[in-house]
């Protein structure tokens, strides 16, 4: 196995979005989050051997970090087609060894069926758009129906809402661990041209 800083330094060429959209929360996920997600989820034998499905996957981090783990079958699952197109570039960038099968389909309703030992990993939006509140619910709720552990970043101080929405649909939260996630300027309403952000990341039992 690869070590954590060897998977952030081949995530480094992954490009993000080169027209993000507000309304999705669209946003690269930081190499060393995604890095640090992956390498924990193998350490728990949740990516050898799997199917691991990036629910919302944008431009492909989550889904590309998996690849270079040894699943059986990675799922890049995203709405938009401008960003799979990246992901698909990316891919090309990065050479995994497993290959990614990106579908544009609503991760709110993913037309996704998988058999066996299903791993969801994914950064739902926060829901911090007015008209898009607790959108990372929808993506829970399909995580629920598709896979039997997922690993999601959310707000901080989200313990309570998602160990509360585990538990209504007969999941458990197992592990979790505070991390940072760093936003460059994307949107008019941005005031820095950085910032970080403090997150949670959940590992689930369903």
């Amino acid at each position: 196995m690869a070590t954590k800083s060897a998977l952030t330094q081949q995530l480094g060429v992954v490009a993000g979005f080169d027209d993000p959209r507000v309304d999705l929360e669209q946003y690269r996920t930081p190499p060393e989050l995604a890095a640090h997600l992956v390498h924990t989820a193998d350490l728990q034998g949740d990516i050898e051997g799997r199917t691991v499905v990036d629910l919302g996957c944008g431009t492909g981090m989550l889904a590309l970090a998996a690849a270079l783990r040894g699943p059986e079958t990675v799922v890049g699952l995203d709405i938009d087609p401008a960003p799979l197109s990246t992901a698909r570039e990316n891919e090309r960038r990065v050479a995994t060894s497993s290959s990614v099968a990106w579908v544009r389909g609503d991760a709110t309703a993913a037309p996704l069926c998988p058999s066996g030992p299903t791993t969801v990993i994914m950064n739902p939006p926060f829901g911090a758009q007015t008209g898009n509140e607790h959108a990372d619910r929808a993506f829970l709720s399909t995580t629920a129906d598709i896979a039997d552990v997922s690993y999601s970043i959310h707000n901080a101080d989200s313990v309570d809402f998602v160990e509360s929405f585990a538990a209504d649909e007969g999941g458990e939260v197992t592990h979790a661990f505070a991390a940072e996630f760093e936003l460059p300027r994307a949107f008019d309403h941005h005031d820095s041209d950085r910032e970080e952000i403090d997150v949670e990341v959940f590992r689930i039992e369903w």
